[in-house]
């Protein structure tokens, strides 16, 4: 079946552990249950939290000689897959085994990792990750809870300040959590060190907070019951020297400080690098819940009927509809895309987190900012996707029992956790804004210099995958857009490229003219913020848009590689489409050739009309992951058509 085929290419590097996770969760005893109480739902997470199978398991990426597997990417796939069972089990398991536990691994030695990581990845200790407070969340920097060390106790002291200092929205708080991985203002000598890491206990074996430690409950939230969101406050807590979580930032008995890395700054960025899985894992498992909720909405549209055509007795399926194509193909095409990106960001951490040696630095930022992008994106996606999906399921897609009001109440806090999306962006415009800087100069020293488009190339428009096939491609584009086919692959490379680089340009234009006023720094860079995001977005469009041209190279099978490159072709148009008023105004489009992408796309959407069920059968999501009862009424509701239009007939 060409579906099948399709899975092969989709199941990817990691095809073992997506596998592994349909046979050994098979059935519904991991997936959410509709209509539980908090305290329902937190104890049957919590419960199934410790069932969870460890190998191949969001564990997985735990060092060997702990009882992990070494294998980062394979534990991101794992917790991609839990997004599609139950998004609170897979918001437990990556608060335990990601967060808390992979910073233990990240930030701690083997002092750290010989006393906790066994009892972490048996999920005998559970614990949280507590940097978020309630006045700063983006902003880590600027963390007011303080811990200050005492060299004639050779103890810290961990206090919250105020109430905007207390820790907030931390999983595993509310109600599991033993201890915490805590973030703090480091204070030793009189001086401040910028942000580190302390392991800290926050319960005793009875569960009751120790001395000093305050423990609230986030209560109701709009979704993720299962997740025991609370916040944590210390009065003076006495942590023990040794519970600094030091390997990038050491204590000695008598107070002073000492670090491989001296730069305050770029040690606290190098610490956060470290936890970028986090991020990678939340913008997949989003992307995996809107494959779910396109899954449930593709295949009703299969069964569902509404209105008859002029002339016909037989009512029309829903997925026949070019409106209803335009909503579910166009979101399923993106989730497609996004797919190949999230596969290539995966590799690409795996190779860097077991790379032997020192840490490549440039690599290591390349990373941090893919994941940033594609976190964005994905989170976005799913939010646009889920809702499509609920619409086009119209009143059956409200009720609890179809899974689709679940999807995007669980999901809608993703585009704002593990970063807010509009920081992100900004972060992934400044790495490309850097490439300028370290080549021009200051930002004075912008409004003077050269400005050469062949190094906007060089330092900020790297390729992602299959290097040499994607410029060959560009290369091969003649010179007028007139002469191209909408379809031409090299022509939607160049596109995607142009506009990301023309937009880059106008930043800096932008960015040296507020230079050359000398104001704020502040002001010049929020006076051009609009365009820095959009700059950010078309990056992002042009990597994802990449990774999918390199994911078709890669398909051996004939009829897998056609189907794909017309879902690359909708992906394209369609994203063309939706910028088409900048590509108006900046004369890269004509517009006959606006109004020919429109009917290319709606042209596209008719040619993949009889696939849609194939593209979606190619997830492999198991129907009782799906849980939702529209779909498990479709054999009988399609018996019924089918005896209605014989007797039509």
């Amino acid at each position: 079946m060409l579906s099948s085929r399709l899975q092969e290419v989709l199941d990817g590097p990691w095809a073992h552990v997506r596998k592994a996770a349909r046979a050994e969760l098979a059935g519904d005893k991991f997936v959410a249950v509709p209509g539980e109480t908090i305290d329902e739902a937190r104890e049957r997470v919590t419960r199934l939290l410790r069932e969870l199978p460890a190998d191949p398991g969001v564990a997985a990426g735990f060092p060997i000689e702990y009882g992990g597997q070494a294998d980062p990417g394979g534990s991101v796939v794992a917790a991609e897959m839990l997004a599609q069972i139950d998004l609170s089990l897979m918001v437990k398991a990556g608060v335990q085994w990601g967060l808390f536990g992979g910073a233990v691994v990240a930030l701690g030695t083997t002092y750290h990792h010989d006393r906790y990581l066994r009892s972490i990845i048996d999920a005998d200790l559970l614990g949280c990750f507590a940097m978020t407070e309630t006045g700063h969340g983006s902003d880590v920097q600027q963390l007011r809870t303080t811990c200050t060390y005492d060299p004639a106790t050779q103890t810290f002291d961990l206090h919250t300040p105020h109430d905007a200092a207390r820790k907030d929205y931390i999983g595993n708080a509310a109600r599991d959590g033993r201890m915490a991985v805590v973030f703090a203002q480091l204070i030793t000598g009189g001086r401040r060190y910028g942000v580190h890491a302390w392991l800290v206990p926050i319960r005793d074996e009875r569960g009751e907070p120790l001395p000093g430690v305050t423990i609230g409950d986030d209560g109701h939230k709009a979704g993720l019951l299962g997740v025991d969101n609370g916040r944590l406050s210390f009065d003076h807590v006495t942590v023990p020297r040794e519970m600094l979580l030091d390997r990038y930032g050491q204590v000695a008995p008598d107070g002073t400080y000492t670090s491989s890395i001296d730069n305050d700054i770029r040690r606290f960025f190098t610490m956060l690098g470290t936890l970028v899985r986090g991020r990678v894992v939340v913008g997949g498992s989003a992307a995996n819940a809107a494959k779910s909720a396109l899954t449930i909405a593709v295949r009703y549209g299969e069964s569902r009927r509404q209105f008859t055509a002029p002339g016909e007795t037989r009512e029309v399926a829903l997925n026949d509809y070019l409106a209803h194509q335009r909503v579910l193909g166009i979101n399923l095409a993106h989730a497609y895309a996004l797919h190949f990106a999230q596969d290539e960001l995966v590799s690409t951490l795996h190779e860097v987190q077991t790379a032997d040696g020192p840490v490549d630095e440039h690599r290591q930022r390349e990373l941090e900012s893919r994941a940033a992008g594609l976190k964005a994106a994905q989170t976005w996606h799913a939010t646009r996707a889920i809702q499509a999906a609920r619409e086009a399921c119209g009143g059956a897609g409200y009720l609890a029992e179809n899974r689709l009001p679940g999807l995007k109440a669980d999901t809608d806090v993703f585009t704002t956790f593990e970063g807010d999306n509009t920081v992100l962006l900004q972060l992934v415009a400044k790495g490309l804004l850097t490439g300028y800087r370290d080549a021009f100069g200051s930002l004075d020293g912008w409004g003077r210099a050269t400005f050469a488009a062949e190094q906007v190339r060089a330092m900020v428009l790297e390729r992602t995958a299959a290097r040499s096939l994607i410029q060959r491609l560009i290369d091969a584009v003649p010179g007028r857009d007139e002469e191209v086919a909408l379809t031409d692959r090299g022509w939607h490379l160049a596109l995607f490229e142009d506009r990301e680089k023309h937009l880059l340009e106008g930043a800096v234009r932008r960015l040296r003219r507020g230079a050359g006023r000398k104001g704020r720094q502040f002001d010049i860079f929020n006076d051009v913020q609009d365009h820095v995001l959009e700059v950010a977005r078309a990056h992002i469009d042009r990597i994802v848009l990449e990774a999918f041209v390199a994911g078709i190279d890669r398909t051996a099978d004939d009829e897998a590689r056609a189907l794909l490159s017309q879902v690359c072709d909708l992906y394209v148009l369609s994203t063309v489409e939706a910028h088409k008023g900048w590509y108006l105004e900046h004369q890269r489009l004509t517009p006959a050739r606006s109004k020919a992408v429109t009917a290319r796309v709606n042209d596209l959407l008719r040619r993949l009309r009889p696939h849609l069920t194939t593209l979606v059968d190619a997830f492999a999501i198991p129907d009782e992951w799906l849980n939702a009862a529209i779909l498990r009424e479709e054999p009988g509701r399609q018996d019924v058509m089918a005896a209605e239009d014989t007797a039509a007939e």
